[in-house]
């Protein structure tokens, strides 16, 4: 539980009965998975909450102040993620996608240097593959996405064509998302963005936790490596406050108050709800046209939103952070048991590799010359189907289906083939750019599919799916739901 406050006598009361019922009403959802599985009629999800009686206590237990919207648990946890993390600070949100709008468009702000500020006609290099809120901001600011390809055994971005993408004078920023929890190639990201002076977005939705190393200096989680970096914990995501996203700052402290400003209304003001005059000045200012002495929590510097998240939230948020190192763990335990119970699946299926990999034995991955690795966290163990299979992918994700194993495609797939962005390119053409074919993003779109691999399977999930994948592979045909 994370309430701070002293405990009287009924509140002790009211949490340990709140304790019972989550004991009695939520075992399914305990570290360690459900014991009440069934193959082929329980759901095996991709992914899912996974939590305990301590996040429901803490959950009620912050309810009972009735400080709903942002307040002490929110800045606990703010500090408590950026300490997790190792970054100057960290900014809460109500979701992953809003902390993408919010990272990039604090690029955006007049308080910038006004060479690197980002302005509509800009341009943002991105991957065409993945999930569409990476990209999503970059079109909803003005910007202009310029979309390279992605490589199908990582999902991630193919950084040999960064040269290619860049144009002197309109390249303001690179946004990426570290995909299925695998990092990008990092370091020719950061080479290519400290060359050219670009800010780096690091979409870290899918990869907290997840690590990196670069040659010659010590490994670092992802999320730390660029200006801003970005979290969701919505239930499938390596945490989870039902709700809710994150912007981290990673080592300019003025970023803060751009994020904050842009989140809160567009406002100059930084008390925070609750507090009046932190600067001891609130009503000394003079800014814009407005008259001299204007209550400062009412002046606004930014076109700004509203995406705060609730208190309530951050309260199940503090006690999730306290389970991230056990829900890492058991992610990369469970993608390993799969892999290994899948090696002989090779005639029909890829399978993926983390960023710098050149192969994968049981007995670890193998490594190219860079002298950088890899580490994932994994947010899903991902498949993609040989063209010789006999299958394709529509027909595996149906299989999958039917034997109750949830399962996806890998997010939005080749972004540009979207209806969203076909529609933009009939209307204005010049509204975002792709390099090349963008062949490795149609074979993503068209063969990938993927599985779960979260901390609340137990190995009776795993051997189900792992045995339906043989099973299907050996005799298609026959498994085909057509054929049921």
């Amino acid at each position: 539980m994370s309430y701070d406050g002293p405990l009287d006598p009924l509140r002790q009361q009211i949490l340990g009965l709140v304790r019972r019922y989550a004991q009695e009403n939520h075992a399914a959802f305990k570290p360690g998975g459900r014991e009440d599985f069934t193959a082929g009629t329980t759901m095996v999800p991709y992914a899912g909450r996974v939590f305990g009686p301590e996040e429901v206590e803490a959950l009620v237990g912050a309810s009972l102040d009735f400080w709903l919207t942002l307040g002490g648990e929110g800045t606990s946890f703010e500090r408590e993620l950026a300490a997790w993390l190792g970054v100057k600070s960290s900014v809460l949100t109500n979701s992953g996608s809003s902390a993408n709008l919010l990272a990039l468009t604090t690029l955006t702000s007049p308080k910038l240097p006004q060479l690197r500020r980002l302005r509509a006609g800009d341009e943002v290099i991105t991957c065409a593959a993945g999930f569409p809120t990476t990209v999503f901001p970059i079109v909803q600011t003005g910007a202009v996405p310029v979309f390279i390809d992605a490589l199908p055994l990582t999902a991630n971005p193919d950084c040999a064509q960064l040269a290619e993408a860049f144009r002197p004078g309109k390249t303001k920023a690179v946004m990426m998302a570290h995909t299925l929890g695998n990092p990008f190639d990092l370091a020719t990201v950061l080479e290519f963005c400290e060359q050219h002076e670009l800010w780096l977005i690091e979409d870290n939705c899918d990869a907290l936790g997840s690590g990196y190393t670069r040659a010659g200096h010590a490994a670092a989680m992802t999320g730390t490596f660029g200006d801003l970096s970005t979290q969701s914990f919505y239930p499938p995501h390596h945490l989870t406050m039902g709700e809710g996203g994150a912007v981290n700052v990673v080592r300019h402290p003025p970023l803060r108050r751009l994020v904050e400003s842009f989140r809160d209304w567009g406002r100059d003001c930084w008390c925070p709800s609750g507090h009046d005059d932190t600067c001891g000045k609130r009503f000394g200012w003079q800014q814009g046209e407005l008259p001299a002495g204007y209550d400062h929590k009412y002046i606004y510097s930014h076109f700004g939103y509203n995406l705060k998240p609730l208190d309530l939230q951050a309260a199940v948020g503090r006690v999730q952070l306290a389970r991230l190192d056990e829900f890492g763990e058991a992610r990369r335990r469970n993608w390993q048991w799969l892999r290994r119970e899948l090696a002989d699946l090779e005639e029909w299926m890829e399978f993926s590799l983390p960023t710098h990999a050149t192969g994968w034995t049981p007995d670890g991955f193998q490594w190219d010359e860079s002298g950088c690795q890899s580490d994932p966290s994994w947010f899903g163990f991902m498949i993609l189907i040989r063209p010789t299979a006999g299958f394709d992918a529509v027909e595996l994700s149906r299989h999958l289906d039917q034997a109750r194993i949830g399962n996806r495609r890998l997010f939005g797939g080749n972004l540009v083939r979207q209806p969203a962005f076909v529609g933009l390119r009939g209307e204005r053409p010049e509204a975002f750019r792709q390099v090349g074919t963008l062949a490795g993003a149609d074979r993503l779109m068209r063969d990938a599919v993927f599985i779960g691999v979260y901390p609340g399977m137990t190995v009776a999930m795993l051997t189900h799916m792992a045995e339906t994948l043989v099973e299907f592979c050996h005799h298609p045909k026959t498994a085909r739901p057509e054929q049921l």
